[in-house]
């Protein structure tokens, strides 16, 4: 079986262990791999791998051997999936092997919006405490969790744990979701008023063509001023330019991100200069114990397909 990874680094930029790949045929492993390269390192793999590079039904129709796909990721839209299905190429994702760690950034972006501290590090090693008359100072207000609202979009595994901490901080939680649960301790809303009743709306749902920017200005305005949007999911769920728009002319009072609509995204996102707007470069998923998980779910994957049996196939 030849196995081709067509854009192994971000998994494993070297802290990992490729054995247990390795065992399981021939290997061969891409850091990147650019969009004219792809035919030639791909043409004679029985099993692909794969995190972000799209995969079309032009490119799949001229790949003869290759009957698997494994999307080193939880979202698989990088993937022509119905083509994949005609042509009889089994496709699998990865759920779950992030869950702890995306909520744990989640919180990192908000503990910053809320308590500033890089800038309060940053002015005591710059000498402000030195010169300070008093014992403590703030270079800006510091606001407690306790007591707060937290809206979720998305309330699977990611939004739950995210739910369990909100809770652990004594803040309250909304949740926007179709077929509501009896009993979790959670109150159920519609979008609306999940934005406007809000002090924190995190995202934490897919993108789909029927929610592309659907964090529009119309609702960013029925936020509070005093509110902050978290995104630990997909850029594609916010219209970037309505967003910065908000936070400049103060619509509300700060945003957390770790996703763009394009990554790496354009000198030019409106984003990159927006006041009191926090950036991270999509690493929510990307702890080593998310990827140590991560990998051997992907060697899981392969072993059920190879067995006849495979899981977490997607199409």
């Amino acid at each position: 079986m030849t196995i081709v990874y067509l854009d192994a680094y971000t998994l494993n930029p070297g802290d990992l262990d490729w054995a247990p790949l390795h065992a399981l045929g021939n290997v061969q492993l891409y850091d990147r791999t650019a969009p004219e390269q792809l035919l030639e390192r791909a043409h004679h793999a029985d099993v692909i791998l794969v995190n972000k590079i799209r995969m079309n039904r032009e490119l799949l129709s001229q790949l003869p051997n290759l009957r698997y796909i494994g999307v080193t990721a939880t979202g698989f839209d990088i993937i022509d999936v119905a083509a994949a299905r005609e042509l009889g190429i089994t496709v699998t994702n990865v759920r779950g092997y992030s869950t702890y760690s995306v909520a744990q950034l989640t919180f990192a972006l908000l503990l910053e919006l809320t308590l500033h501290v890089g800038r309060h590090n940053d002015s005591v090693h710059a000498g402000d405490w030195v010169r300070c008359p008093d014992f403590s100072y703030a270079k800006s207000p510091l606001i407690e969790l306790a007591g707060k609202t937290l809206g979720l979009v998305g309330y699977g595994d990611i939004g739950r744990k995210v739910a369990d901490i909100g809770r652990a901080m004594g803040m309250n939680i909304l949740v926007n979701k179709r077929h509501p649960d009896a009993g979790d301790g959670v109150q159920y809303v519609d979008i609306p008023t999940l934005f406007a009743q809000s002090d924190v709306v995190s995202l934490h749902c897919p993108a789909t063509p029927e929610n592309k920017g659907f964090v529009n200005a119309e609702l960013l305005k029925q936020m509070k001023p005093s509110a902050f949007l978290l995104n630990t999911s997909r850029g594609a769920l916010v219209n970037e330019a309505d967003l910065a728009e908000a936070l400049n002319t103060g619509v509300l009072a700060g945003a957390g991100i770790d996703v763009l609509s394009v990554e790496p995204p354009s000198a030019d996102n409106p984003l990159l200069t927006a006041q009191n707007c926090i950036i991270t470069p999509h690493i929510a998923w990307a702890s080593f114990e998310a990827r140590t998980r991560l990998l051997q779910l992907t060697i899981e994957n392969i072993k059920a397909f190879a067995a006849g049996s495979p899981t977490n196939v997607v199409n």
